[in-house]
């Protein structure tokens, strides 16, 4: 009498698919170099005037935020960092760093930070708008080429599964779970919200809150000051919204990076992503 021998999963070599569109890749990789040139272009702006503040004007004595140089009655100058005003020691890094000879140097952010890396308030507005521009155009292209594709609602709109499941796919992120198989095929839940909320959120922010600290953008859309509360405010906004985004590369890089990097660049060049398929076999 023939017995039915049980079945058991074994894997196969990995299964290459094309995972990323070649607009996609190109309009990446754009973005890559964009907001480098944009944040340290925008940190060379910020020190012509290292302050932050809420409202429509700047309250000198009241910063919300401030990058400065002291010098105290004993000792060499020191560079400090003013946070609704509990004061920070950042000596050699904010406030107070060395320049290109080696002497200390008031500044908000050290000169390797900044685009250029010299003083220049000018130079920095030439990186960073024209690079803004691009970024803009270069988004557009994306989110257009996204929507007409598909690749928006397709692979950026979480379904109800998937929303369903948020708390054990966030789980399996802390522990370094990855999804195998059939579900490497797509985003998981929380890339498709993190990359809505930079597209949606961040980004249409981070222009609008840029337009409301030029006087012309302001003459021209005053409403532009009511929703932000105020130029300062805008900049205020801007700045932690910057800081945001860079959190969200951070983040983005270090997933890359104990997911297989290998894997996750080659999707990124080629657009071929390997993933690990099962199938069962009798034992």
């Amino acid at each position: 009498m023939s017995q039915t021998r049980p079945l058991v999963q074994t894997r196969t070599a990995p299964v290459l698919i094309y995972r990323h569109s070649v607009i996609v890749r190109i309009t990446h990789w754009i973005n890559v170099l964009c907001l480098a040139i944009l944040l340290m272009s925008g940190l060379q702006i910020f020190n012509a005037h290292p302050a932050l503040y809420w409202g429509n004007i700047s309250d000198f004595d009241h910063p919300a935020v401030s990058l400065a140089a002291v010098q105290p009655q004993n000792g060499p100058p020191r560079g400090i960092t003013t946070v609704f005003g509990h004061r920070f020691d950042t000596t050699g890094v904010l406030g107070l760093s060395r320049d290109a000879a080696g002497q200390p140097r008031e500044r908000g952010f050290p000169a390797w930070a900044t685009l250029p890396g010299e003083q220049s308030l000018a130079g920095g507005r030439l990186w960073h708008f024209f690079f803004a521009w691009l970024f803009v155009i270069n988004g557009s292209i994306y989110l257009l080429a996204g929507i007409l594709r598909g690749h928006v609602r397709r692979d950026l709109l979480p379904g109800r599964d998937q929303l369903r499941h948020i708390g054990q796919t966030a789980w399996d992120h802390l522990l370094f779970r990855f999804p195998k198989g059939e579900a490497a095929r797509r985003y998981n839940v929380l890339q498709k919200l993190a990359y809505l909320s930079v597209i949606f959120g961040f980004l249409p922010f981070m222009l609008l809150t840029g337009l409301t600290m030029s006087p012309r953008m302001d003459a021209a859309w005053p409403q532009l000051l009511l929703l932000f509360g105020g130029r300062q405010s805008a900049r205020t906004i801007h700045f932690i919204l910057a800081w945001s985004l860079v959190a969200f590369v951070l983040v983005h890089v270090f997933m890359v990076l104990v997911s297989g990097v290998r894997n996750n660049l080659r999707s990124m060049v080629t657009g071929r992503y390997a993933i690990e398929e099962s199938r069962d076999a009798a034992e």
